[in-house]
Parts: C-alpha cells; sequence; structure tokens
C-alpha cells in the first residue's frame, strides 16, 4: 500500500475506479486542474510515493528531481515508447521509479472515426467547409470497395483501421518496421514508405507520438487527389511540405488539432478536424480505468 498517492492532474478515470484509489493509498489527493509549470507540477507531488499523471501535462526531470519520495508513476494514457511519453521515463528509472502506462484502450473510436469520414467524403454526404452541400469526391457516390488504401504503421490501431476497410472491401497495403506474417496472411501489402503513398489513393497515419515520417520527398511521392487520415497525437509530418501540399487538390482529415499540429490550417478549406478526440469515448474511458487499476495493482505485488 502506498503512504500517499496524488493525481496531479484530471485523470479520465470513472467514478468507480476514482473510488478505488483510496483503497491503494492511505493518503489520496486529487487535482481537477493542470499543473501550470514544473514547479507547481512538484509541489502537488510534495512527498508523494506514488503519482498518477493524464496525457496533458509534462512530469519531467526538472519536477522529479525534488519529489525524491516518489517510487511509483502510473500514467493513465497510452505509453509506446519512453521518446514519446509525456513522463521522463529515463531518468525516473535511474532513479529506481517504476513507471507504467496503459494501451489500446481507445482504437476502437478511432476505427469508427476513419470509416466514418471516408465514407461522408467518398459519397459526399454533409456538408463543405464553406457551407454548402459536399459533393462526392470522384464526382459521382462510390463506395470503399476497390479503394486503395495506404497505412503507415500497423501496430494496434492500424491493424484496427487496415481491418475495417478491408471489411468495407478496401485493397490495403502499409508500412511498417518489418514486414507482418499476420498481415501477409490477410493479403495486405508490405511496400517501402514511398511506393506506398505513391500508389494510395488514402493514407492512414498511425504513428506513435513524435514520430514524423511525412518529409519533402514523401510528399512529392504521394502527388495529388489524395486523402490523409492523421490518427496519431502529433503530426506525422513536417509542416512546410504539408502546407504546399494540402493547398493542392487534396484532403486532410484529424480529429484534433494535436494531431494537426498548427492552427492556422483549422480554417483551410481542404482541413477537416473534428476538435474531439475519438478515443474519449465512454467504452474507452472503461477500458483506461481497469487497465490503470490493473498497473497498481501489478507494482503492489511486487513490492
Amino acid at each position: 500500500m502506498f503512504k500517499k498517492l496524488v493525481a496531479v492532474e484530471p485523470l479520465n478515470l470513472i467514478p468507480s475506479a476514482e473510488k478505488a484509489l483510496f483503497d491503494y493509498a492511505s493518503e489520496v489527493v486529487m487535482y481537477n486542474n493542470m499543473p501550470a509549470c514544473p514547479e507547481e507540477m512538484a509541489a502537488r507531488i510534495g512527498d508523494a510515493d506514488a503519482v498518477l499523471i493524464s496525457y496533458t501535462s509534462t512530469l519531467g526531470r526538472e519536477a522529479l528531481k525534488k519529489c525524491p519520495h516518489v517510487k511509483y508513476i502510473g500514467m493513465c494514457c497510452s505509453l509506446y515508447t519512453p521518446e514519446s511519453a509525456n513522463v521522463d521515463i529515463l531518468y525516473a528509472n535511474s532513479r529506481g521509479i517504476t513507471v507504467l502506462g496503459v494501451r489500446d484502450y481507445g482504437d476502437e473510436g478511432v476505427v469508427e472515426y476513419v470509416v466514418s469520414e471516408l465514407v461522408r467524403c467518398l459519397h459526399g454526404f454533409g456538408t463543405a467547409k464553406d457551407g454548402q452541400p459536399r459533393q462526392p469526391w470522384d464526382g459521382v457516390a462510390r463506395e470503399i470497395t476497390g479503394t486503395k488504401v495506404g497505412i503507415v504503421g500497423l501496430g494496434k490501431s492500424g491493424g484496427m483501421v487496415a481491418d475495417a476497410l478491408k471489411f468495407f472491401g478496401a485493397e490495403i497495403a502499409y508500412f511498417a518496421r518489418s514486414e507482418k506474417e499476420e498481415a501477409k496472411q490477410k493479403g495486405y501489402r508490405f511496400l517501402p514508405v514511398k511506393q506506398l503513398l505513391q500508389e494510395s489513393e488514402v493514407i492512414v497515419t498511425c504513428l506513435n507520438k513524435n514520430t514524423v515520417l511525412l518529409h519533402h520527398e514523401e510528399f512529392a511521392a504521394m502527388g495529388n487527389r489524395k486523402i490523409l487520415f492523421n490518427t496519431g497525437l502529433s503530426p506525422a509530418w513536417d509542416e512546410e511540405p504539408f502546407a504546399t501540399w494540402i493547398d493542392r487538390d487534396n484532403l486532410c482529415y484529424c480529429d484534433t488539432l494535436i494531431a494537426l499540429g498548427n492552427k492556422k490550417f483549422l480554417t483551410h478549406p481542404h482541413v477537416y478536424c473534428m476538435g474531439v478526440s475519438v478515443g474519449r469515448t465512454r467504452q474507452a474511458f472503461d477500458r483506461l480505468s481497469a487497465k490503470v487499476l490493473a498497473n497498481i495493482e501489478t507494482y503492489l505485488k511486487r513490492k
């Protein structure tokens, strides 16, 4: 059992999970807003031996240096790599601090978003950015069937997007660090990234935070009349070539400004940004809460 557990910001846990936190610590402190700076972060943690943090704040070396009692940090958000995390995991580990995060709790919403927006685009459902009735992407309504889709990053969410679009008849190609046997068995083609961008009409980037794969050469290979979805927590591209590319006959879909990058693109006629995280669903909060509590139990059992 922890002596003191501090939630340094809102965690997006369901009420029953927040109540359960009191079973794991003698004292629990929960904040309902984000710390404004590292000094405030350190002050909130104080003498706590356990810290919970979401994705909206950063817990870095500067704050951790002032908190010598911390033994456990629970990330109530996705953790894929130390480099993409909002916690300085390498420094924490050097101090003997255990950092545990979660994965795969909001992917279902991402899949539904990609399918929904692609259907609206191909069929011409809804309105365009200028408020006029939207025209079908090809001028005539069409199905996903036969559409060439390239998935950049075939992890859990990328694989789920690929499977969903295949169900609707799309032809799937993908780029990843290596070819995946399971994807091969499904008939998905493994291609170099430039070839994938060139041959695919719809490109879906499903990359870890702060991973940028689309540079000048990649946008040149992509060309025009393409539909780009970014489902990550940061832009998958360099801003300058993206700005040139989106001015042409192309479309880009992102759920949040975090994924889009620069707010100047929000009003661009070829950019559709929901302004809402599509992974923040009732079911996602249920899955997140269960995994956060399971991580705490795993750590305490080890001790």
